[in-house]
Order: C-alpha cells, then structure tokens, then sequence
C-alpha cells in the first residue's frame, strides 16, 4: 500500500523537475489542459477526496466509539480529562462546543471542493461524477452525525443565506445524486482506484443509506421505533449488496488480522472503500495513541506492540466489559485483536503474541474487563494517575501500529481504514431479509451470516440468525470502523444501559434527541439563522 504512495509521489517529484527543465513548453500544452487530460484530472480531482482524513483518523473515531457500546473514553485524574470532550460523548451528553463532535467544518469544506469540480466540469457528466459521489459521501456523514444539514449542491453566491433541509429531503438528495452518477463511475477495482470514488463505492453507500432509510426518513429523530418504522427500501437495499456480490471482485480470502495491519491496501479484496493513511505523507491516523497501555517504563522504550515505542500513549480507550463479553466465541479469530487479561508482548511486524510477558514496573501488565473508577470520580470518569488506573478496561490492537515508527512519526499510523467493506455488504443483506427483504440468489439470514462465521472459524449458527445475533455480530466484526452507534440507532440499542450509564450518572443522558449531535458552536455562529438540535442548549 505505501509502496504505491510513494512510486506516486516520486513520480510526482520526477515530473516536476522534467517540466521545470523544459522552457520551450507550450502553455496549453496537454498538462494545463481541461478537461482531456486524464493527469490534470486527477490532479484536481485529489484535493476532494480526502476532505474526511484528519477527523476519520481521530476526532470522528473518538465520538462514534465512545457514544456507543464499544468503549469508554476515561480520564486519570486531571490527565487527558481535557474539559470532559470524551467523556461526555460516553454518556451521552454531547456538547456544541466539544472539538472531537466539530468535524462539521472538514466534511463542509469537503462539499465546497467537489462544488468548484463539478462547477468546472458541469459540460463532462463523466468528470464530474467522482465528484458528485463524494459530495453525497459527505452530505451522508453530516445527515448521519447532525440530522438536519443544508443541501450544498452549488457553490453560495456573496451573501447568500444557507439553510438546513430536513433529513429526510437529504436522505433524498444523496439518493439521487448517487444514482444519476453511477453510470459515469469507473467499475474498476484496483490500485487505481484504491481510496478513490467508483461505482461499488456509490453502490455500498447505497446500501448504507437503504438499510438506515427508516431513521433518516422518520421526520422526528425520537420518533424512530425499530419495531414499528417502517423501511421501503428494504428490497433496493438488497439489489445493491446483490450486484457487489455478484461483480466477482471482492472476497474475504484474507485473514482478520492481516486486512487491518500497517501495510494493508488494495490488497485486501473485503475493502470496497477505504481511506489510505502513511505515516508520511498521509498522516492523521491516531487509533493506537488512544487504545494503547497509557506509560511505558523509564528508560524502556520497549512497549508490548513489540519495537521501540519512545512517546506514551494516551490510553483513555477503555473497552466496555459488555462489548468485551462479545469476544467469547471459541476458535474466533477476531478474538485475537482484543487486548485482554495477562498482556505479552507481540511481534512488531506480524502483530502475532509471543510468550515473552509484557513487564511494567517489575510486574506483568494484566488488563482488567471490569472498569473501576476511583472514589468520587463518576463526574469525570476517573481511573486515577496510577498504574492500576491505566489498566482499566481491555484494549483494542485491531489497528495495529508498527511500533518502530510511533515515536519518529508523532504516533501517526499507516494502517488505512476500511469505510465500506465487502463483509458488511453480506451481513447487510442478512439483516435486510430478515427485516422482510426478498431473499435473492437463494441466500438466507443464516447462509450469509455463516459465511462471516466461516471466515473467522468461530462456530456455524444451526438456526435463523435474531436481529439480537445480527447486532452482536456486526460488533465483533465491525468494532473500531465507526459503525456501531449507527447500528445501535437502527437496532434499538443507543438508549440501553452500558459502560457508564448503569451507575447512576447524574450527568447521563438517555434522552433520544441525543440520536444526533449538536450543530457545533462554530458552525451556529456563522449561520446565525440556524436553530440548535433540539434537545441541547447553547
């Protein structure tokens, strides 16, 4: 994966210096031509592709696991409390003015770049249309994360006042902005697409958008009921996953493990999207900073990722002991990404345990399941600032860091994160039948649910999978993509007791207008025509 990135930017360098060489170049020579040079192109096209990077790699990340079941964002004592902004998404009182829930700026900036593209190229449909995909992509995320968000469909002339369009009329737009570009959308699927808009990219997002239309169409965030909303788009939902299925070119020949590495990429065939991150020249990944043990010892720049790790991690990613609970199906491989119990350390490049135990001031690192606070820490979920404290909770090593490049590249990650993956295409469709789809190509809820339990050799269901089972499943398979709290809304689940909710928070909320964040303090000052979510107060 990174050896592409960095043939791409050297030959980047390598034409430069060509051009800068050659004075009698022709202005309208065909590198400064638009739109027929496919190099220009791609070029321009570049800067709108990536608009999502920084908060996928960190602040995204950080609201979307730790308002859902997966983990707790502790704090030890006054370290890393930084004005509660990862816990108060842990107990569900979001707050306008948290920076991690402020990725609305990213996501709208990347909006206006695909605008000036599909400006500059409204005369080539063909184009264009990356473009447009990308501009629903982000239109899907701010829906996803604010409920109510303006269409910008067109770049705002000098003074023009932005309004927010109801979630259901923005469900509508992506849509149809999704399906007018899908015949203009490449079918390839390669390195040349890797991380790139294509139509099997338009097509999963299709099949996020289905699945969810009841919560996104339901008017009424509160009024969303999974077992009384109805979803039309069951059947079309099914379609999509039915010809990303049938295209032949994903699989999950490859082993858990292995697609989630510092070195995966377009090798890895269960990615149908992903965002690629390099420690270089692709920076922002920060998943290992968050879930890692917090210290390592003095003067021991060994940690038990198994290299050279010269800089602490933050360490505040608790994993809830409920979630950790899911991690008990025997031969599962999946089991093997979570840190549990006696830690050993691992092998730096295969992320595999050794049998050499991890030492910590003289004594093996045992992570706990159960998380303890200490006396009087509720308020702020306080671990405490103390060994005992850092091992709270068990940890995810899903994303694994090369350890001998967490100091020297500020504990930036080359690991690439999977958005849209073959694997959630199939468990998809298995939810979608069992909502009241039409079964395709003979599938069931349980042929396709087992073809995830066979890949990661954990025991076959003898029955029709529950939408409880599904649920779980998506869990163990999908944790740390950014996921969960979007199933958790479709199934039912984001108001249940979990992590910190169940003892009696004074501070936690179980009110569903929390089904979406508030509009950022930022984002509500430069729109003073706007309203808050409801639900929240300024």
């Amino acid at each position: 994966m990174k050896n592409i990135i960095k043939m791409t930017l050297a030959a980047a360098v390598l034409g430069i210096t060509a051009s800068c060489t050659d004075l009698d170049v022709d202005v309208k020579s065909k590198y400064t031509e638009y739109p027929n040079d496919p190099v220009a192109i791609e070029g321009k096209m570049s800067d709108v592709y990536y608009s999502f990077r920084q908060a996928l790699g960190n602040n995204y990340n950080r609201v979307q696991t730790f308002s859902s079941d997966e983990a707790t964002g502790v704090s030890f004592g006054t370290d890393y409390f930084d004005k509660g902004e990862n816990i108060h998404p842990s107990i569900h009182n979001f707050m306008s003015g948290d920076d991690p829930a402020n990725y609305w700026t990213d996501l709208a900036s990347g909006i206006t770049k695909c605008n000036k593209i599909i400006e500059e190229f409204k005369e080539t449909p063909k184009v264009a249309a990356p473009a447009r995909l990308m501009r629903a992509f982000y239109h899907f995320i701010l829906m996803d994360s604010y409920g109510d968000v303006p269409v910008l469909d067109h770049l705002p002339a000098d003074n023009e006042a932005v309004v927010r369009s109801p979630r259901k009329e923005v469900a509508e737009f992506i849509e149809k902005e999704v399906k007018e570009c899908l015949p203009d959308l490449s079918d390839k699927n390669d390195a040349s697409t890797y991380g790139k808009p294509n139509k099997w990219m338009a097509e999963a997002l299709l099949v996020k958008l289905y699945i969810n239309w009841g919560v996104y169409t339901c008017g009424d965030v509160t009024k969303y009921d999974v077992a009384t909303t109805k979803n039309s788009k069951l059947d079309e939902c099914v379609k999509y996953c039915d010809d990303i299925i049938g295209s032949g070119l994903f699989n999950l020949n490859d082993t858990y493990r292995k697609k989630f590495m510092f070195d995966n990429g377009p090798q890895i065939k269960d990615f149908i999207y992903a965002m690629p991150y390099d420690k270089v020249s692709a920076q922002g990944l920060l998943y290992g900073r968050y879930r890692a043990f917090r210290r390592i010892d003095d003067g021991d720049t060994q940690g038990y990722y198994g290299g050279k790790m010269g800089k602490s991690c933050a360490g505040i990613c608790a994993m809830n002991p409920e979630f950790a609970d899911l991690f008990c199906l025997e031969g599962d491989d999946r089991n093997d990404a979570v840190l549990k119990g006696k830690v050993f350390i691992h092998d730096a490049i295969t992320g595999e345990e050794t049998d050499k135990p991890y030492i910590y001031k003289g004594t093996q690192l045992e992570l706990t399941k159960t998380i303890t606070l200490q006396e009087g820490g509720l308020a702020t979920l306080n671990c405490g600032a103390t060994p005992d404290g850092w091992r709270q909770g068990y940890r995810s090593i899903k994303f694994y860091p090369n350890p001998n490049e967490y100091s020297a590249y500020n504990r930036y990650q080359s690991n690439d994160v999977p958005i849209f993956r073959f694997a959630d295409i199939i468990l998809t469709k298995a939810e979608a039948i069992k909502r009241g789809a039409t079964a395709t190509n003979g599938d069931t809820p349980q042929s396709l649910f087992n073809q995830i339990r066979s890949y990661v050799h954990a025991p076959l269901l003898n029955h029709d999978p529950s939408l409880q089972e599904i649920l779980d499943e998506r869990g163990r398979e999908f944790f740390d993509e950014n996921w969960r709290r979007n199933d958790m809304i479709r199934f039912g689940t984001f108001e249940s007791e979990y992590g910190f909710h169940k003892h009696s928070n004074p501070d936690a909320r179980f009110d569903k207008t929390c089904r979406i964040l508030p509009v950022p303090d930022d984002i509500l000052k430069e729109n003073t025509n706007w309203e808050q979510n409801p639900g929240y107060n300024n």
